[in-house]
């Protein structure tokens, strides 16, 4: 049995050996955040309209599009709910394990802007010195803005 399938995986080549993996294995979503600090040291946090009450200031997160990369999701996140410009640097954090999704995050730079809450999901963001947070910081993001890598 294990040949014949060798073989017709051999004579399916290409295209449509990724169709026949992307149905076979499991799909996830890719959220991904930002640790996105000023020349101040300080950590943008947003209050977002959409997380549990009590606990809705975090970092700037979202969903990766299809084809685009994680650092670009960073950059579009911010610009959408913040209208401010990032450079994205290292990887900060990886997990998986979840059921359907993988959560990535990165460090990232404040390049420009001026902050301007225009999104439906985002009811308040500013820039906090990483030891003095609002109350209701999502504890996953307390642990990521406490890491130091610069």
């Amino acid at each position: 049995m294990k040949k014949i399938v060798a073989k017709l995986w051999r004579i399916i080549r290409g295209p449509m050996q990724w169709r026949v993996l992307w149905l076979w294995h499991s799909k996830f979503m890719v959220g991904v955040t930002g640790v996105v600090r000023d020349q101040d040291g300080r950590v943008l946090l947003l209050k977002h309209r959409l997380w549990p009450e009590g606990r809705q200031w975090g970092l700037p997160t979202g969903y990766a599009n299809a084809k685009e990369t994680f650092e670009d999701t960073i950059v579009r996140e911010v610009q959408e709910e913040t209208g401010l410009t990032v450079k994205v640097c290292e990887l900060a954090h990886l997990k998986s394990g979840y059921k359907l999704r993988v959560e990535v995050a990165y460090e990232a730079l404040y390049v420009s802007g001026r902050i301007k809450v225009a999104s439906f999901e985002i009811l308040e963001a500013r820039w906090f010195s990483p030891d003095n947070l609002p109350e209701g910081v999502q504890g996953s993001h307390r642990q990521l803005i406490s890491r130091q890598c610069f």
